[in-house]
């Protein structure tokens, strides 16, 4: 593991943060860097900034959004990437009236501020059993505080935006780890068991207990997983 770089790429409305509770947990068997995916509009400039911040051969771990960003960096540079992890995200193209809805949310942050987009957004995100949890959702819930309306629309921008991703999977060679929340609605099980089925000697590991935020809620066994994922040849 000492000549990979492991790269973790957060989602929509992410930071570093998202991530910290599985850096706490392997940032001493490895090197780590957290992909800033802050200030593009696009999901391709996105995957262009984050190949061009660390050099060599990567391993890159993308959550939800990340996961998108991850798949364009295979895209556009496959011999840079050594293993590929793609946690809680999805390959569908833009869906019937995504737009809309989207745009109701980015409508809310100008209007209402940022607290008020994630009172409206982080529910749905998370294990039911964990709304009340303030040790889970004051944390998320400062990270999305720390984002801007304007950051928030040019990620969305980029989402509705995103690149076709499905077609990519038939074209990963390298060990590859999908990982889900056992109760992730918005990127739920059954979205990961169909992209297993396209990507060569793809695993799958459920994690129990968690929702959408699965490296937040449950960091241990995520943790667990990405050590032995990047342990696999």
């Amino acid at each position: 593991m000492a000549d990979q770089t492991l790269v973790l790429i957060p989602g929509l409305l992410c930071d570093g943060a998202a991530w910290q509770p599985v850096v706490d947990r392997l940032e001493a068997d490895m090197a780590i860097v957290i992909a800033d995916c802050s200030t593009q509009d696009s999901i391709t400039q996105m995957a262009v900034d984050t190949l061009d911040a660390v050099e060599g051969s990567l391993a890159v771990a993308g959550h939800s959004m990340g996961g998108r960003v991850a798949l364009e960096m295979v895209r556009l540079a496959p011999d840079r990437i050594c293993r590929m992890a793609l946690l809680d995200t999805g390959v569908h193209p833009r869906k019937p009236g995504e737009e809309v809805k989207r745009q109701e949310l980015v409508d809310l942050a100008y209007r209402e501020g940022m607290r008020a987009l994630a009172a409206k957004w982080l529910p749905p995100m998370v294990h039911p059993d964990r709304l009340t949890d303030e040790t889970l959702m004051a944390p998320l819930t400062a990270m999305v505080e720390r984002m801007t309306p304007e950051l928030h629309e040019r990620q969305i921008k980029a989402l509705l935006d995103r690149p076709a991703a499905e077609p990519v999977l038939q074209k990963i060679a390298v060990p590859t780890a999908l990982i889900v929340g056992r109760q992730d609605a918005w990127s739920p099980l059954a979205q990961h068991e169909a992209m297993q089925t396209h990507i060569r000697h793809a695993s799958l590991d459920v994690i129990e207990d968690a929702g959408h935020f699965a490296p937040v809620e449950r960091p241990e066994p995520v943790a667990c997983v990405l050590k032995a994922w990047m342990r696999s040849h």
